[in-house]
């Protein structure tokens, strides 16, 4: 590769990443989504392997989430055409949990569902390659289970079918996509080697992501530079004038997407006509998106009650299923902030201090790389903190209300994550796989 052509570092750096990977491991497959990352990731290991290993026989797989735009699918099937005769392909079309934003009744969604054929958002791919439920080999699927499960199970499936051997699995994952995808990479705890880059999933299966520290500038500067094939959707997307946080192909149900569903209306009608009718609140989020109505601006609390009051009403009106995990999210928070704390900056504890919260100092906290000081709250979890400048990691009522408001079934506004229970089923069921494999061996 020449100098002029690309940024060298990023460049030579991926290349050597891939020979690294290459000699590590037995098994590797690409996780391909019909984005711009995850396609230049597929064309440059396609590349690369036709140059230094020629031998080497790799998978390209494909979760496919039913609800995209005309142009990703003619991609996806255009790409997988071109390249099936060089891979393994496996284009994944099985009924899965997706989580929705969408609605105050439906935590979840699920993708080619077998019952509702009728209205499906688009008929399944008829290629020989294709895996559904009446062609399936991923003997660790489990019917519409989480999507997130089924990414991880189809890994531990392909190394159980690939020899039992080392196997890592290819990820289009950029870190300045996000400070949370900025920050994963920093953890080098579960690094494999001491590379950062490279994570375990479980035993002998392991997730890279060798363009970890690639830039948009990077990505569109190499499919310009090797005249690789692309979603044309972005070329659309630039044209609607959309930021490039903003270009993103991915459920258009999901928390990171809501907001963009007018542009199905506008770029894909036809494909919009079959999706407001899919999922529930999908009409409902296109036209209020962006308003009161879905927490996206400022919210006027009604009159005669107070964030905390307003809040358990809301919590009323739901299903006993949704009120139950709002609950149990909240009185989560409510009691960490009251026996464990949170890290502070000094400037919003004595912000606080200044407007007489009643807030006492609790050691040093773990959860922060400048070693803040853990705060918790003496008194009652304040309604708003709309007098403080810094509230961001600040609990208040009104923080809670906002989950409600906008859907945020995960409470990502407050910062939770996975629950611990869910994380212990998901513990579970790699401890019950483990000791079936030592078995085995």
């Amino acid at each position: 590769m020449k100098k002029q052509y690309i940024e060298d570092d990023v460049y030579t750096a991926l290349q050597n990443r891939l020979h690294f990977l290459f000699n590590e491991f037995e098994n590797i497959y690409i996780s391909f989504s019909g984005g711009k990352d995850s396609g230049l990731l597929l064309n440059l290991v396609l590349d690369f392997k036709r140059k230094f290993y020629p031998d080497k026989v790799i998978g390209v797989f494909h979760q496919d989430f039913e609800a995209q735009y005309t142009l990703t699918s003619e991609y996806i099937e255009r790409t997988f055409e071109s390249i099936k005769n060089e891979v393994e392909p496996y284009w994944v079309c099985l009924p899965m949990a997706t989580r929705t934003a969408l609605s105050s009744y439906q935590m979840y969604w699920y993708p080619w569902d077998d019952t509702k054929k009728d209205i499906w958002v688009r008929n399944m791919p008829q290629k020989d390659y294709v895996i559904h439920l009446n062609n399936n080999p991923i003997t660790t699927y489990r019917y519409k289970m989480h999507q997130e499960d089924l990414a991880k199970q189809f890994a531990r499936w392909y190394r159980l079918s690939h020899n039992n051997k080392k196997t890592v699995c290819l990820l289009g994952m950029r870190a300045d996509e996000s400070l949370q995808r900025y920050s994963g990479f920093l953890n080098k705890k579960y690094g494999y080697k001491g590379e950062c880059w490279i994570s375990k999933q479980f035993k002998d299966v392991w997730c890279a992501s060798p363009l970890y520290d690639w830039s948009h500038n990077d990505v569109w500067h190499a499919n310009y530079l090797f005249n690789y094939d692309y979603n044309k959707l972005y070329d659309l997307y630039y044209k609607a004038g959309l930021k490039v946080s903003q270009m993103r192909v991915a459920s258009p149900f999901n928390d990171y997407s809501k907001d963009a569903l007018n542009l199905y209306r506008v770029i894909d009608p036809e494909v919009w006509t079959k999706l407001i009718g899919r999922v529930k609140g999908a009409n409902f989020a296109c036209i209020y998106g962006k308003t009161k109505a879905m927490g996206y601006r400022n919210i006027s609390l009604p009159k005669g009650h107070t964030w905390k009051s307003y809040t358990r009403f809301l919590l009323d009106t739901l299903p006993i299923r949704l009120r139950y995990n709002y609950a149990k999210k909240f009185n989560t928070s409510i009691h960490f902030w009251h026996e464990v704390g949170g890290g502070l900056d000094e400037e919003v504890i004595q912000e606080l201090e200044e407007h007489g919260y009643n807030i006492q100092r609790n050691g040093i906290s773990n959860y922060t790389l400048n070693k803040k000081s853990r705060i918790i709250f003496k008194g009652n979890i304040p309604d708003d903190t709309d007098d403080i400048k810094s509230s961001k990691d600040i609990p208040s009522w009104k923080r809670m209300c906002y989950c409600i408001l906008k859907n945020d079934h995960i409470c990502r506004f407050m910062g939770f994550g996975l629950t611990r229970e869910q994380q212990r089923r998901i513990d579970r069921i790699k401890r019950k796989y483990e000791s079936i494999e030592e078995i085995k061996l």
